[in-house]
């Protein structure tokens, strides 16, 4: 090394900490960036069934948001996505009132702490729905009218009439529409809570990903609960566009001159990035009890296939066989790292190859357990 020219050495070593700078920032914002969701409507109207649902939980679970026919929100609950702790869901007091004012409701939850509002309805909107709506649109953010428990009425019409199901979707929305005239031309999501891969769930999932500024999509993909193969196919589209920037910021990590460091901290970076895949992809527990739950079938066998998830759901990424590539590597990276000029370029190099390596290995493994577990389960994989 003593031959190189410590120009381009200076050169590279410049460019190679621009490039990281950036992968940091990515990785850093991909791991933190907050996202918080307002969910407001009627008394009744499914809001705290439907904060479960963005949250993974049951309505029974401790955790969950408390459901019932009455009221049970008084005051803005702040629910943590358990998950995804970047992620909070707002479940806003009703706006039934008769007496109900849009600007002084909008102040009193504290409007500004919201990225978006969803103002559910599991009726027809009414005009203090159009009130609100109008005011935060007069404020510039963004506000998505949903209509929830279809399934209950399309079960209900069918008894009655006889109907079929997309008759009574199309009765619905155009009912929907004409009571939201005064709005222009706003979409109506219409969902239900308990058959998230029907309706329009999906939809609402890609208008938000749509609107929502660049750096917020991350954040509300991970947190989505996956409701179909196409939502799980976006979630691994994502985290495949990650790998870069999780791969150069651990290569920033062996060019510093601490020995010992460098294969600790690809190890934290791999732990991260894959849990984050394990919980994004439902390979949890609490997603595959429900899950299972759901269709009958126990499914978690499926999951303990993977070296990838089982050494995640342990905690101890150190036992994936795969993962010996980084610890043969260590004392080499280490020594190169105390090196001047293109030896911190190398090591760089090195860590780079086996984070990226690794984390390729690890997110198609896990994507391929998620799939296998959707097929043997009977869910669309279309």
């Amino acid at each position: 090394w003593g031959d190189q020219d410590p120009e381009l050495v200076l050169q590279s070593e410049s460019t190679l900490d621009r490039a990281t700078a950036k992968a940091k920032e990515t990785f850093d914002q991909f791991l933190n960036v907050s996202l918080n969701i307002a969910v407001t409507g009627k008394t009744g109207s499914g809001k705290s069934s439907f904060v479960n649902v963005i949250l993974g939980l049951s309505d029974v679970d401790e955790r969950a948001a408390p459901t019932g026919v009455t009221e049970t929100t008084k005051e803005p609950t702040m629910y943590v996505h358990p998950t995804m702790p970047n992620v909070k869901i707002w479940d806003l007091p009703g706006i039934g009132s008769p007496n109900f004012k849009a600007n002084k409701y909008l102040k009193e939850v504290k409007f500004k702490t919201y990225d978006f509002f969803i103002i559910l309805n599991s009726e027809r909107f009414m005009q203090n729905d159009i009130m609100l709506a109008k005011e935060i649109r007069k404020q510039r953010k963004h506000f998505y009218f949903v209509r929830s428990k279809i399934d209950i009425d399309i079960s209900s019409e069918q008894r009655k009439k006889r109907l079929n199901e997309q008759n009574v979707l199309d009765t619905i929305r155009e009912d929907c529409q004409n009571n939201l005239k005064e709005m222009g031309d706003s979409k109506v999501f219409l969902i239900s809570s308990v058959a998230l891969g029907k309706y329009d769930f999906e939809i609402l999932e890609n208008t938000l990903l749509e609107e929502l500024p660049f750096h917020k999509r991350s954040a509300l993909l991970q947190a989505w609960p996956v409701c179909s193969a196409a939502c799980l196919k976006k979630k691994i589209k994502l985290f495949k566009s990650l790998i870069w920037a999780a791969s150069l910021a651990s290569a920033g990590v062996a060019a510093a001159p601490v020995p010992g460091v460098s294969v600790v901290c690809d190890a934290v970076i791999v732990l991260l990035f894959l849990s984050r895949c394990y919980y994004a992809f439902g390979l949890d527990d609490r997603s595959l009890e429900r899950l299972s739950k759901k269709v009958a079938m126990p499914l978690q066998g499926y999951r303990a296939k993977s070296k990838f998830a089982d050494a995640i759901q342990k905690k101890a990424i150190t036992t994936i066989e795969v993962s010996a590539s980084l610890v043969t590597l260590a004392a080499i990276k280490d020594m190169l790292s105390l090196l001047p000029g293109v030896g911190s370029a190398v090591a760089a190099g090195l860590s780079f190859a086996s984070t990226q390596y690794i984390l390729r290995e690890g997110l198609n493994e896990l994507a391929n357990t998620a799939q296998e577990i959707r097929r043997v389960a009977g869910l669309d994989t279309i």
